[in-house]
């Protein structure tokens, strides 16, 4: 093992041992990963990549490797690059790196099995789960060397200290009762953070004003909190690269200003945030989502993103007929644009028909709440590897026109209201023959919202489809065409436990050539405990 790890390139050995800071068996997000990375100097800017992109470069070749892999339920070969949303530490090497780590001083838990000791120093911190919280061990830890600290469980407010001078990474995702008390003291004592996570933590409902004093801050993470508007001053973080917020909620939540699609009321749908009027003097920014377009202000705010020139992730809210045009026009210049996510407001029906998608450069794309027809999706997305459409109704030619003009796509996600005569044919033919569709597809996504529905896979489409999703939470399915689904390795069930139809699935396909498994899919959107109105605007 020695001798395995010698050999690796010195740049990626760091990034390695980094992965001890996961505890065994955790699903770790990419992005979480490779932004921390970024934030310890792991990954660089260089003449020829930015960090970013290195980052990413070290995370595929760790996959090479075998030293992090995908998480075995999902194991479709269509994750197996940079497009992983999550993956999982090899629990061999996983042993090896932690005992190095304590050897060289790296880094140090506090979890049930801890002591007190005056000889506990190194750069990162993890605080486990399953520790008793004692202050009294908290307090005896020299943190003069501290680079990152990492919170799993309840969150105390001694765990700040005003000796952790040093730190730069922050994580506290999913972390128990902190609140906005807490994260003043953090922001005001840790002035050197480059990275914050708070990801899951529904007891934080505001930014504080003394966030703009964070001058290094690259990465700043919000999503799943009771965060509705960022700070007018956070356009002072020039340096900032990295803005996630907005939450995802049932459909069916009661507050006007979420604008659910009427009829959705078992979906999920993103909701965005107010942001401040000068958002885009944040020129260094790639990644900004999701902003709520119409409460931050609309047009205006429209012009602003324009200046965003560097964006390869957006995400937006708040489309409607008064703004979707205007939208669409100032990001058309954006040619680094490689992830778009629009939700489109309740009661504006046709308002994207005469808006085109031209992005050479688009690998994701994201519709939801269309109450009309599919936009136009140009010929030009031919790099587009992801694409989801949540729709009122979804026409056989659009079908026909997903299976044969994108030719990358990968991961195809359908959320369609109504279908005519409750019927979803994947196939295309043309003077009688059946035409080759969806020749990329591994991954299948489908939710209907009326009773039942049929899903037909024809001879010559999805051959290559590894993972076909369900939701049966409204809908019962009946599914044509499985067996000629030679590459099917698995079905998820969303929306249910019910054994009777996991054992349903399991006997129809007991004679399909690569017995492809059934399971009960978890969820994995954690919505807001508290949500508060956005503020209105034209």
């Amino acid at each position: 093992m020695s001798t395995y790890f010698r050999d690796c390139p010195d740049s990626l050995k760091p990034c390695i041992f980094y992965l001890s800071i996961f505890p065994p068996y955790c699903n770790i997000r990419r992005r979480r990963l490779v932004r921390r990375w970024i934030a310890e100097g792991y990954s660089r800017d260089s003449d020829k990549k930015s960090a970013e992109e290195q980052g990413e470069e070290f995370f595929t070749k760790l996959l090479e490797l075998s030293i992090i892999q995908q998480i075995p339920q999902l194991v479709t070969t269509a994750a197996s690059d940079t497009t992983m949303v999550k993956c999982q530490v090899n629990g061999f090497i996983r042993e090896y790196i932690v005992s190095r780590r304590m050897e060289e001083n790296l880094v140090f838990e506090l979890g049930p099995d801890c002591v007190l000791t005056t000889q506990r120093t190194g750069r990162h911190l993890i605080i486990l789960r399953d520790w008793d919280r004692d202050k009294i061990v908290f307090e005896s830890i020299d943190f003069s060397r501290l680079r990152s600290m990492t919170v799993y469980g309840k969150w105390e407010s001694f765990f700040i200290s005003k000796s952790m001078k040093l730190l730069r990474v922050l994580d506290l995702e999913d972390a128990l009762g902190l609140n906005d008390e807490d994260l003043e003291k953090m922001v005001k004592r840790l002035r050197r953070l480059k990275f914050i996570s708070l990801r899951g933590c529904s007891g934080i409902f505001h930014l504080p004003s003394s966030l703009g004093d964070l001058r290094q801050l690259q990465s700043l993470d919000v999503r799943h909190t009771s965060i509705v508007s960022l700070p007018e001053n956070i356009t002072k973080l020039k340096k900032l690269q990295y803005i996630r917020a907005g939450t995802i909620i049932p459909a069916s939540t009661p507050s006007a200003s979420y604008n659910c699609l009427q009829g959705f009321c078992k979906y999920r749908e993103p909701v965005g945030v107010k942001v401040p009027s000068e958002v885009g003097k944040l020129t260094a920014l790639h990644t900004l989502g999701v902003v709520n377009i119409r409460a931050s202000g609309g047009k205006a705010i429209v012009k602003e993103i324009k200046k965003l020139t560097q964006l390869r992730k957006l995400g937006v809210s708040g489309i409607n007929r008064h703004n979707s045009k205007e939208f669409f026009t100032s990001i058309s210049g954006h040619v680094h644009l490689e992830s778009l996510l629009v939700r489109v407001e309740k009661d504006n029906k046709d308002c994207l028909d005469d808006i085109t998608m031209p992005w050479e450069n688009l690998q994701s794309l994201r519709l939801y709440g269309l109450q009309g027809k599919l936009p136009l999706l140009s010929s030009q997305l031919s790099k587009l590897i992801k694409l989801d459409l949540e729709m009122a109704t979804l026409e056989q030619s659009d079908t026909v026109f997903l299976g044969t003009k994108l030719p990358k796509l990968c991961t195809l996600g359908l959320r369609v209201q109504k279908l005519q005569e409750d019927k979803l044919h994947f196939f295309a033919g043309l003077v009688g023959c059946e035409l080759i569709t969806f020749e990329n597809v591994k991954i299948l996504d489908i939710s209907y919202r009326s009773r039942s529905l049929h899903v037909t896979f024809g001879s010559n489409s999805m051959k290559h489809l590894e993972v076909l999703k369900i939701d049966c939470s409204n809908a019962c399915y009946r599914l044509t065409g499985l067996d000629d689904l030679p590459e099917l390795k698995q079905i998820l069930l969303k929306g249910t436990k019910d054994e009777a139809i996991k054992k349903g699935l399991e006997a129809r396909l007991a004679i399909h050539p690569n017995k492809p498994a059934v399971f009960f899919e978890e969820e994995g959107n954690k919505p807001a405990v508290k949500l508060e109105e956005l503020p209105q605007s034209s």
